[in-house]
């Protein structure tokens, strides 16, 4: 089984600082992580590629240092990686992101003169939240997808996919090849071991840009040019806190005096 698996290097949310003039997000000096829904993404291919064989590849669209993202996959069960980058490439927003993405996954394929049976995201990256290029790559591609997913397994030469919902969870089955987006799932991410981590170091990503000849792309479609969205500022919401605390003797007290407050309130 060929799966391959989308991933982004995202930067740590608990260090982001917003440039109280440009209002776009302050990068330098800021850590960089794998996005946390694509590191399950990679758990869940990982676990699918144990049981029933095969490799993983992961794929990761932007700039050089990038790779390290690319080389954490690597250490955890990645087998190969690809970084696509180029200039052409910047600015795009998810509609353009996911052309090219769709694009350079067809140059894999033909790179490594395989097709990929499966197709795994994150479910939205936590920079952006979209949780748009999973869906549209599939569209792209034209193939069949599933999101939200928490777990999946081949049953009679199809996937099976548990995905979360308001209510519990559905069980939806796919015909392969397919994309499936992935959410948090009941496990965590494996760790790598020092011996995996010192071979993925080692490891050599393969660049695709837009010159490559297995990308064949369309320059109206990449970048500011094919991207219809625009970010015209980013801001900190202002976080006020007006809650109040009942400090009852008990819980029902509270729940009295809670009910009281809100029918003087007209709420109820």
């Amino acid at each position: 089984m060929n799966i391959l698996v989308c991933i982004k290097q995202v930067p740590d949310t608990t260090e982001i600082k917003i440039d109280p003039v440009k209002h776009t997000l302050i990068r330098e000096g800021v850590p960089s992580i794998v996005n946390p829904f694509d590191a399950c993404a990679l758990e869940l291919a990982v676990r699918l590629k144990e049981k029933e064989g095969g490799k993983v590849t992961v794929i990761s669209m932007g700039p050089a240092q990038a790779k390290n993202a690319l080389k954490e996959c690597l250490s955890v069960g990645a087998d190969q990686a690809f970084l696509v980058t180029d200039r052409a490439f910047g600015g795009s927003d998810t509609l353009a992101t996911s052309y090219i993405l769709s694009k350079a996954i067809k140059a894999v394929e033909a790179k490594t003169n395989e097709s990929m049976d499966v197709i795994f995201c994150g479910k939205q990256a936590i920079d952006g939240d979209t949780a748009q290029v999973g869906p549209e790559i599939a569209e792209h591609m034209d193939l069949p997808h599933v999101t939200l997913a928490t777990g999946v397994e081949m049953t009679e030469g199809k996937l099976r996919v548990q995905r979360d919902t308001d209510e519990g969870h559905d069980v939806v089955e796919v015909s392969l090849p397919a994309l499936v987006t992935v959410t948090k799932t009941p496990f965590d991410p494996r760790y790598p071991s020092i011996k995996s981590k010192m071979a993925a170091n080692r490891a050599v990503i393969t660049e695709i840009t837009n010159s490559d000849p297995d990308m064949e792309t369309k320059p109206e479609y990449l970048g500011l040019n094919g991207s219809p969205t625009k970010v015209k500022k980013t801001f900190t919401p202002d976080q006020s806190k007006n809650g109040v605390i009942l400090k009852e003797e008990t819980g029902a007290e509270a729940a009295v005096k809670l009910a009281a407050m809100l029918s003087d309130a007209k709420i109820i």
